[in-house]
């Protein structure tokens, strides 16, 4: 009997929880330095999100460590949702292989809530500095200066490190890693001029590719890119393996009670439906996405799966 009132005391506290949240500020983590693909994401739900739980949601930038010190951060957090984070397929899906020493554990120490976006690559070059006007172009010119063009990331182990990695192995090229706190400043060098090439999210790239500092060569998806109809897949080019989409979710401490759980999950469903929302992320490349915590969980485990694999492959080691 101890037991059953144990659980029923806990049962009507998580519901108490659910039912009183939120009454004061969300904070909502963007895992890399400001300028990123996490940050524009964070900061376009985050307004709505304020309106809808009638609470200030703020986006507080925590770079650094490939997205794990502010993974940390959070997981240390108080499960009691007020500590939210982006989390993305880096810090979900690629850091739990890739890093030895990973201090947060994704399976114990988080809980899905919801998928907000998907965003495909783009395989972009210094418009300035790079003669190349085309992928074909641009092998040969690798080719020519082994180990003297580079690469940026927003850290080492994520996805757009990944995505150079596997362009070295498919194409016989020998390029230099620099990796950065976060996409906002890997592009800032390439702008400069300081980095030859870069694979990122959509709209770190479009407002530079637009301005014709940054040359689009390919896009890492099966298809074209909707914004970019003149710039060709990889699968067009022969090089059909290097299909890499970021992806956008909020994730909150483990424990955190479910009805708090199902409730950022209700409103962040309408939130990505938004026209304003909807036409500010997809204007920029995003493909908003949706659907249950258990949806989420589903989509992030798929997604360890083939991460994993990749990761062995191209012998990515994180410290």
């Amino acid at each position: 009997m101890k037991i059953v009132a144990a659980a029923l005391a806990l049962l009507a506290l998580a519901f108490g929880a659910g039912a009183q949240y939120p009454n004061k500020p969300i904070r909502l983590v963007a895992p890399f330095a400001p300028g990123g693909t996490s940050e524009i994401v964070a900061r376009s739900i985050a307004q709505e999100l304020t309106t809808q739980l009638g609470q200030t949601v703020y986006v507080e930038n925590k770079g650094g460590g490939a997205g794990a010190i502010a993974m940390t951060d959070v997981a240390k957090s108080p499960a009691d949702g007020y500590h939210l984070i982006i989390g993305h397929i880096g810090t979900l899906a690629v850091n739990p292989f890739a890093m030895a020493n990973q201090p947060y554990d994704v399976n114990k120490d988080f809980v899905p809530v919801a998928l907000l976006a998907r965003v495909p690559n783009l395989f972009v070059v210094n418009a300035e500095k790079v003669p190349a006007k085309d992928l074909k172009e641009f092998i040969a010119l690798a080719k020519a200066k082994p180990g003297e063009l580079s690469f940026s990331s927003a850290g080492t182990g994520g996805a757009p490190h990944l995505a150079g990695e596997m362009f070295k192995t498919q194409t016989g090229t020998e390029l230099l890693h620099v990796p950065y706190r976060g996409s906002g400043p890997a592009v800032i060098d390439l702008i400069a001029g300081r980095i030859t090439m870069m694979f990122d999210a959509t709209p770190s790239l479009l407002p530079h590719i637009t301005a014709g500092k940054l040359r689009p060569m390919a896009a890492a998806s099966p298809q074209r890119h909707r914004l970019l109809p003149d710039v060709p897949s990889f699968a067009e080019l022969g090089l059909p393996g290097m299909d890499i989409a970021l992806w956008y979710g909020v994730v909150a401490p483990g424990g955190t009670p479910a009805p708090i759980v199902q409730r950022l999950n209700t409103e962040l469903a309408k939130i990505v439906e938004m026209p304003d929302v909807r036409k500010n992320l997809t204007e920029q490349g995003a493909d908003m996405q949706g659907g249950t915590p258990e949806d989420f969980g589903a989509f992030m485990r798929n997604e360890s799966a083939r991460w994993s694999v990749v990761v062995k492959q191209a012998g990515i080691k994180q410290e």
